[in-house]
């Protein structure tokens, strides 16, 4: 079977019906699978009574990013899945807003570790959503659950 690319899965979801028709768009996801860059357009469609970004759009748009870059840097030895996720909404989202989600070097050497000592890691990621003008517009954690296959059984 053929392992799906970076590339590849950008274009999946961008057609995928619950970001396309929400105005979300994947801009970049890197080969390497240490970086996603994400952007909700602002549409009639998909803002609220105010005239401001959809909570929901702005919590969609950070849903499945550390999931999979994560999934794709440890490999199909882990079991890895969002297992809960906090937004909080700072100013209100009149323009495009974006996310960016960053795999450091030093995360991944720290979740290597973890994993050495320990069968399931729940590591939180915060991540912020920004206007195109820099303004912070919510914050999200993510708590990502990895567990090691055979821990599972």
């Amino acid at each position: 079977m053929k392992q799906l690319t970076a590339k590849r899965l950008k274009l999946v979801m961008n057609l995928w019906p619950p970001f396309w028709g929400s105005g979300i768009r994947v801009l970049e996801l890197d080969e390497n699978w240490q970086y996603a860059k994400i952007r909700l357009r602002k549409y009639w469609f998909n803002r609220n009574y105010v005239n401001t970004h959809y909570g929901g759009a702005l919590f969609s748009m950070t849903d499945p990013f550390y999931m999979l870059l994560l999934l794709h840097k440890l490999g199909r030895d882990y079991v890895v899945w969002d297992k809960k996720a906090e937004i909080k909404f700072i100013k209100p989202g009149r323009k495009d807003v974006y996310a960016e989600f960053k795999l450091s070097e030093q995360d991944l050497l720290d979740i290597n570790l973890q994993l050495k000592d320990q069968d399931v890691i729940e590591p939180v990621f915060e991540v912020d959503i920004h206007d195109e003008d820099g303004q912070l517009i919510a914050k999200v954690w993510k708590t990502i659950h990895i567990a090691r296959k055979e821990s599972t059984k």
